[in-house]
């Protein structure tokens, strides 16, 4: 079977798709972007296709040959609007399923109520919406329903774990009490297979859950017990709104508010499957289902053991820029600024990759640490993602990974790593660090002068760093002008710590 997943970068798209090859699928993976799948285990094992759900021509031509394809995108935390975009992405990706032959629609959508119209959260609502539209496309559809799912880097997971290891003792909303029904993410990638071969004449939705219903009181409850924490103290009390919990999470964990507020939103309703039809379909595994114990279990051991392939970060931020630098650098005919600093490295040019591979996250940006925060704080309050995202692995990067708030643009192993910023900034920036062994002029982080070009010798390597911004308008100007007096300190700082990490390195492993 041919099977076109849509989401391929975002936190489930990207576990469905080699679970598909696994299945024996021939897998067709829909990007606006797909050089941002390069680096994935399975990028060569797929056809990449360059579309966006919004576009009715680029998708139907996508879809033509598929035998099943799956709808996995939403437009969470992209503000006010998000019930819009969704609606006119679903219409779009409808009709152009219909007209391409597609034999089934999949789509993952949240488990909700059974409650008066209008009383859904705007998230629920949505989800809802978009299950109408698919399953009145004339195709036969599967619609997946599912509510907090419980997987290593979901952020649902990342939420609770967050809250539970920084608030020993924390006041809730309400609906902390309210009962859920969670899923590991295993068995909705299992369910998300097996619904490609539901029968056509079955177009409806099913509800899916694991085994444990529980409040998400207890739930906390069992996730401190399972990270060895003391029990914690929650007191649910009524006066706390969505909104100022969505702020709270968003201050405490590293899902920025935008994205909490919904998910926040939905946890005010009670959500427990109303029946388990799927099992029809797709049976259980021999094992059975996934407990909450066993889910919370097997997800901190990938985040110990640095093994989580996908997270809530994986899909860019709603708004956050995804231009590509340009090789010109009059591009757009406005200006270009660039802060370039190069050095010389006594460390063979591997020893200075490690350290160039595993900055940020837990290491930090070996620079004036103080100013790194601050400005994560400066971030997160303008709405952006600040430096709580943290790193995917803190070993190894590839392309669309995510670094603090920085993503990773391009990557070349030994050689090259370029960040593109996605802080809140009136204009573009990126940070480019290379590994050189070209003999050049360069100039010494420790000497105003020109470093001579046999300076690179024998276990000496050139590190080169640029920072590059394009302004928008008068906004980015002055924000250039105004930081530009700091770039000493923060870059320059970063430069000469960079390489004496990198030497110091060397000299232990000599030794």
């Amino acid at each position: 079977m041919r099977a076109v997943v849509t989401g391929v970068t975002g936190y489930v798209g990207g576990r469905l798709v080699p679970e598909l090859l696994d299945a024996g699928f021939t897998v067709r993976a829909l990007s606006r972007n797909p050089a941002r799948l390069d680096g994935r285990e399975w990028a060569d094992d797929v056809e990449r296709v360059a579309a966006d759900v919004g576009d009715l021509e680029a998708v139907r031509d996508a879809l033509e040959g598929a035998d099943v394809a799956y709808y996995l995108v939403h437009s969470l935390g992209t503000g006010r609007t998000f019930e819009a975009v969704d609606r006119r992405n679903a219409l779009t990706f409808a009709r152009a399923a219909r007209e391409a032959g597609v034999g089934r629609i999949v789509y993952l959508g949240g488990l909700y109520p059974d409650v008066p119209e209008g009383e859904l959260s705007p998230h629920l609502a949505s989800r809802k919406e978009v299950e109408e539209i698919l399953l009145a496309s004339g195709v036969p559809t599967a619609v997946l329903r599912a509510a907090v799912i419980l997987g290593s880097g979901s952020a649902s997971f990342e939420m609770m774990r967050y809250l539970t290891e920084r608030l020993p003792a924390m006041t809730t909303p309400r609906w902390v009490d309210n009962r859920i029904q969670p899923i590991a993410i295993r068995d909705v990638l299992r369910y998300l297979v097996g619904a490609a071969t539901i029968p056509a004449e079955e177009s409806r939705g099913f509800d899916i859950g694991g085994p444990d219903i529980l409040t998400y009181r207890e739930m906390m409850h069992r996730y401190a017990r399972a990270a060895g924490l003391r029990r914690r103290v929650i007191v649910g009390v009524p006066v706390l709104t969505p909104r100022l919990s969505s702020h709270w999470v968003g201050l405490v964990t590293p899902v920025p508010s935008g994205i909490a507020r919904p998910l926040v939103e939905s946890l005010q309703h009670e959500v427990v499957c109303r029946d388990d039809d799927v099992r029809r379909f797709v049976p259980d595994p021999p094992e059975g289902l996934v407990g909450v114990d066993r889910a919370i279990e097997m997800a901190l051991a990938r985040v110990h053991d640095g093994e989580v392939t996908t997270r809530w970060s994986s899909a860019s931020l709603p708004g956050a820029p995804s231009d590509p630098l340009p090789t010109d650098p009059d591009w757009a005919g406005g200006s270009f600024y660039v802060d370039e600093r190069r050095t010389v490295v006594e460390a063979p040019r591997d020893v200075l990759w490690q350290v160039i591979e595993e900055i940020g996250g837990q290491d930090g940006w070996y620079s004036w640490a103080l100013a790194w925060r601050l400005r994560g704080v400066l971030d997160r309050l303008a709405g952006g993602p600040g430096l709580r995202r943290g790193r995917r692995d803190e070993h190894q990067l590839r392309v669309d990974d995510v670094l603090d708030f920085w993503r990773v643009e391009a990557i070349d192993p030994g050689k090259r790593l370029l960040l593109r910023a996605e802080m809140k900034l009136p204009g573009l920036a990126w940070l480019e660090l290379r590994v050189d062994e070209a003999a050049e002029e360069v100039t010494d982080s420790d000497d105003d002068g020109p470093v001579p070009e046999d300076a690179a010798g024998p276990g000496r390597t050139y590190f080169a760093q640029r920072a590059l911004f394009h302004p928008h308008g008068l906004a980015g100007q002055v924000y250039w002008w105004s930081v530009a007096p700091f770039h000493g300190i923060v870059f320059g700082g970063m430069q000469r710590n960079v390489a004496e990490e990198a030497e110091r390195l060397f000299r232990r492993s000599a030794s």
